[in-house]
């Protein structure tokens, strides 16, 4: 028989930090203790109100969802881009805890109600926190500077596994490094977040270096232990994903379809008219969707905005597509849900997203990422933004890495690998040098004794981290031609 996954033990409310700890932290058993009365959150709620004054989180207002470095305030950063997954991914939280009460199925407790719909409003939050500047380009630079760096330098001393960290880079597992290490509070265990809240973010629940999906993975050999310890404290089974990751997941895929497009529009990059008028009401979408088009009375809206000549009335038009769009996929997301619930629950799901596993979905999800792959993608500005990028986070890594962190020897302030060092964020460093030694946290090692995987992850850890404005500052400054 095979092992089913438990929603009690997807509702960890453990942190890393107090496993082991006999210290009660929170109320499980309905007793009156000093939480119940100062505290009514639930941990995962505590996650979402630790997370949202950090800087990590922050920085995402200054990370390109995109398109980069925009003075425009309407264009959606990360950070934009993330409140409305989280949105999404709580509405779906909200309806999952409701199924599963109804249903009989996840023998949800009464102090149960509401842990869902947070951890997933959290997940949603934080899923990008990990992407470097200039978006997803942003890790395909990074990808592509290691392939090359380690072919030139085959004897540097990293193991296959720890080289493909760097050679597969992944803003998903740098997420994880960010929320249980860089996000630094008080000690080595970041911002300390629940075992339930971050095996959803476990989106790829196995190492660089496995062939489950190719440059897809979900956390770095220094990680390994812990990620590990995620999935053994909650779904229980090796390289098996969270059911709610699924959630999460669709809710990126349903935000970003949407909010893209209307972001192409507002730009004048996505001729909406055309579109709207030629490939979505003469085509294949239509014909599928027809009945629900009509009840949305898309085409009367279309077609008011345009006769009244509203101000910018194609993004009103494409507004109410979206609208429209993004419900009929959380519908289907929810019925592929429920028809394969069992194989969900004990791992054997193996139709991909939930968002492609119905005929219509998939053909709606098509045409929304064709538009952008016909229209966004090859636009001049988006291509020359990511050249920038490009320049910008390739430079980076031949200072803090060919110029610094390898140095062999001491870094003395006065010489460049030292002062490339001091540049460095000291927090960044600071974990980086804390003993792993929980029982003596005291102790800081010196840079000189890391190893050359230690020190490396710290260079992608800080260039990663860094804002689209702080990169190409930063840049700017180290090759002089702008002043500090």
């Amino acid at each position: 028989m095979l092992n089913m996954i438990r929603w009690e033990k997807i509702l960890n409310e453990t942190r890393p930090k107090y496993r082991d700890k006999k210290t009660k932290e929170m109320n499980n058993t309905g007793t009156k203790d000093i939480y119940s009365i100062v505290d009514h959150r639930n941990e995962f709620e505590r996650d979402y109100d630790r997370i949202m004054s950090s800087s990590s989180l922050r920085r995402l207002q200054d990370k390109a969802q995109v398109f980069p470095l925009q003075s425009n305030d309407f264009i959606r950063t990360r950070l934009t881009h993330s409140m409305e997954v989280s949105a999404i991914a709580r509405s779906f939280g909200v309806w999952i805890e409701k199924y599963l009460t109804k249903s009989k199925r996840g023998n949800l407790a009464g102090n149960d109600n509401g842990k869902i719909p947070a951890m997933l409003a959290t997940a949603g939050l934080v899923h990008d926190i990990g992407n470097p500047p200039f978006g997803h380009y942003g890790e395909d630079v990074i990808k592509k500077w290691f392939h090359e760096f380690f072919e030139a330098n085959p004897s540097i001393n990293l193991t296959t596994e720890e080289k493909n960290d760097f050679r597969h880079f992944d803003g998903n597992a740098q997420g994880l490094r960010v929320l249980t290490r860089l996000q630094f509070l008080n000690d080595q265990y970041g911002i300390n977040f629940t075992y339930g809240t971050l095996s959803i973010l476990l989106k790829y629940p196995w190492d660089s270096s496995s062939n489950i999906k190719k440059d897809k993975f979900g956390y770095f050999q220094q990680d390994k232990e812990l990620a590990e310890e995620i999935m053994q404290q909650t779904v229980g089974i090796p390289f098996v994903r969270n059911p709610l990751t699924y959630f999460l997941e669709a809710s990126d895929d349903i935000a970003y379809l949407g909010s893209d497009i209307e972001d192409g529009v507002k730009k004048g990059i996505i001729p909406w008219e055309e579109v709207f008028e030629k490939d979505i009401l003469m085509g294949d979408i239509y014909k599928l969707y027809k009945r629900e088009i009509e009840q949305h009375k898309l085409i009367q809206k279309h077609k008011k905005a345009k006769d009244n000549q509203f101000p910018d009335y194609l993004l009103t038009s494409v507004q109410n597509f979206k609208v429209w769009a993004q419900g009929q996929m959380i519908r289907e997301v929810k019925e592929v849900f429920i028809k394969n619930y069992k194989e969900i629950m004990n791992g054997t799901y193996d139709k991909g997203d939930l968002l492609e596993s119905t005929d219509r979905a998939y053909q709606l999800n098509n045409l929304l990422r064709e538009l952008m792959g016909k229209h966004i993608y090859p636009n001049n500005e988006v291509l020359s933004l990511e050249l920038v990028g490009d320049s910008v986070i390739t430079e980076l890594l031949n200072a803090f890495v060919k110029d610094c962190i390898l140095h062999d020897g001491e870094f003395k302030p006065r010489e460049k690998p030292g002062k490339l060092l001091n540049i460095i964020s000291g927090n960044f460093r600071f974990v980086h040098q804390l003993n792993d030694d929980v029982n003596n946290p005291r102790r800081v090692k010196e840079i000189e004794e890391l190893d050359d995987y230690s020190r490396l992850l710290l260079v992608t850890d800080y260039i990663s981290g860094m804002t689209d404005s702080f990169a190409l500052d930063l840049h700017q400054k180290l090759k002089g031609v702008k002043m500090p």
